[in-house]
């Protein structure tokens, strides 16, 4: 019996070498090499995530799924790498927000400046629809071809707002809150039927900031006169060869041949290699050097951990998670500074607060501290960030909204409409406060506007202290207000404008590492393999953190634009109002 049981164990021992000789050589294999002439290729025709959480669902969602710093990351070392000699990219239907467009655009231009050319080709920038933020993007490179059959639809802004007060009318229904102050106009969606004075002047002014960036950007690279892009925006959009009439473009072309002239740019010998592989291959830069811990704050503000919600296809941004890696970061001796990304529309006031609180800790324990805004950073977004040593914002990122909402729905006309009745009983003055059923009692709602007054008088108080503004100044520019990177940077509201390049100098410099010297980028919590995160959230307890299975993921990506939609009009699987006090509504886009 006991040589069964060693020949059996043998055989196991044996089998695992096999396993991890075979995974070794896949890794070995996996990182190819980067052909001694090599073409960038990239395709911005997709979505970019800030990153993904550490969860078995988000892990399998989003395997395939390319982040904004992987595309930086991979421009930025090939610039430097004297194999690359030059990139082509597919552009033409960017689901990208403007401050994501201009950190690539920023990238490109990054690129071109080590003398490698960039070329861009579209099928079409727009095709009968808008292809600003697209085509915004294309003009950062040195060529742009269009297909013969494509259009540019280069046509201006519009920002559009749905509003429900009318459709909530019609069910029984109506909202009661407040808010501080009078351009904190998340609840307008639920009180108004069109834009208030304040809102409206607050929508138009981060418009206005997205197209004099755009009309900048554009007219630089196409050698456009400033004072005639009006007239150009006014005359589109531009249907195949107009675009090259009107120098939008500088050639109309189909793929083979645009792939046909850049081979020939580049010469003999030459090989295409996709963003991902050339990244996987050569290598990040910033892997040498002393530490930089890199922390990432995503999606809405909550208490407990980072998670993705597989069914809206959503992140959100742990009050555990982020402030103990802030924590660990500053804890960690090794570490000269924190680099914290920032994409959030804010949330919790408590989680807010709970991550501030670990921003000013890291400070005070000599870590500095630098905030790198993504598309967003509003309301809690811009909480959790203002206690920062500097913060980065690119010119179009949506920042500030500092103020306070809240509420709640009442119901009792609807489930009347439906026949539904309810009785209650209660004990305690203010029981019925959070009942949609009941409206506030004059106590309630006097406890209601202290409890909106003290988050609001907090706020102020740490933007003014985190900012070195004055308080008067801090309360003229707050009011709940949304503005562009560009304005925030003009109010003291952000210091510099730029992605992670810009906030990584700033890091090494407020570190006191030579501009020179190199730096190690070290992601704060460790990411996990997937067997990992499995194990670590094991249990009948966690509906979303078991493994989810390959028909399940296909269900979830036909289910999630649905699922947005709903969340987006403020139809959610579960009232999580209270909690979202600190939150702004998306901004329209410019696509």
């Amino acid at each position: 019996m006991s040589k069964v049981i060693v020949r059996f164990l043998a055989i196991l021992g044996a089998l695992w070498l096999i396993g991890m000789v075979i995974v070794m050589a896949a890794v070995i294999g996996s990182k190819g090499r980067v052909p001694s002439k090599t073409i960038l290729e990239a395709n911005f025709e997709q979505a970019y995530l800030e990153n993904a959480p550490q969860t078995p669902a988000a892990q399998l969602m989003l395997t395939e799924k390319q982040t904004l710093r992987d595309v930086v990351d991979a421009i930025d070392r090939g610039a430097s790498d004297d194999r690359v000699v030059g990139m082509i990219a597919k552009i033409g239907a960017a689901p990208m927000g403007m401050a994501q467009t201009q950190e690539i655009r920023d990238a490109v231009q990054r690129f071109r400046a080590h003398k490698k050319f960039a070329v861009a080709y579209a099928e079409t920038f727009g095709e009968f629809g808008p292809g600003n933020s697209a085509y915004y993007l294309a003009t950062a490179f040195d060529h742009i071809y269009l297909q013969p059959s494509g259009d540019i639809g280069l046509t201006g802004i519009i920002m559009e707002s749905p509003f429900v007060k009318g459709t909530l009318s019609k069910l029984g229904v109506s909202f009661h809150g407040d808010h501080r102050y009078e351009y904190k106009n998340a609840l307008n969606f639920f009180t108004e039927t069109k834009y208030t004075g304040p809102h409206k002047e607050a929508m138009t002014a981060v418009m206005t900031s997205w197209f004099n960036q755009m009309k900048d950007g554009i007219c630089q690279a196409r050698q456009i006169a400033p004072e005639k892009f009006q007239a150009l925006v006014d005359a589109g959009p531009y249907l195949g060869k107009e675009a090259v009439d009107a120098k939008l473009v500088d050639a109309v072309a189909y793929r083979d041949e645009v792939y046909g002239k850049v081979k020939s740019q580049a010469g003999d010998g030459a090989e295409l290699l996709y963003l991902d592989k050339y990244l996987k291959r050569a290598g990040r830069p910033h892997e040498h050097g002393k530490t930089v811990a890199l922390v990432f704050g995503v999606g809405g503000v909550t208490r407990g951990k980072s998670d993705y919600d597989p069914v809206q296809g959503s992140q959100n941004m742990g009050s555990d998670t982020v402030a103990g890696a802030i924590r660990a970061a500053a804890e960690d001796k090794d570490v000269k500074a924190i680099l914290f990304r920032v994409d959030s529309p804010g949330g919790s006031y408590v989680a807010s607060d709970t991550i501030w609180r670990e921003v000013v800790r890291a400070r005070q324990g000599g870590k500095p501290v630098i905030v790198s805004m993504g598309n967003l950073a509003g309301s809690g977004g811009y909480f959790v960030a203002m206690a920062a040593d500097k913060i980065v914002a690119e010119p179009g990122t949506i920042t500030a909204s500092i103020g306070v909402l809240g509420g709640k729905m009442l119901t009792s006309g609807l489930w009347e409409k439906v026949g539904l009745s309810w009785d209650e009983i209660h004990q305690g003055s203010n029981a019925t406060m959070f009942t949609g059923t009941h409206d506030y009692t004059p106590a309630e709602w006097g406890r209601f506007q202290a409890w909106l007054d003290r988050v609001y008088v907090d706020f102020t108080g740490k933007v003014a202290d985190g900012r070195k503004l004055p308080k008067e100044k801090v309360l003229e520019i707050a009011k709940g207000r949304i503005w562009s990177g560009q304005d925030a940077k003009n109010l003291g509201l952000v210091d510099e404008l730029g992605g992670y390049d810009t906030a990584l100098k700033l890091a090494k410099k407020t570190a006191g590492v030579p501009e020179a010297d190199d730096v190690k980028i070290v992601v704060y919590p460790r990411p996990k393999s997937f067997f990992e995160s499995v194990i670590e959230r094991r249990g009948a307890e966690n509906s979303d953190k078991e493994a989810v299975s390959q028909t399940l993921a296909r269900i979830l990506q036909v289910v999630q634009p649905v699922a947005r939609e709903l969340d987006a009009v403020g139809i959610k699987a579960e009232n999580k109002d209270q909690d979202d006090v600190l939150r702004m509504n998306p901004v329209p886009g410019t696509n």
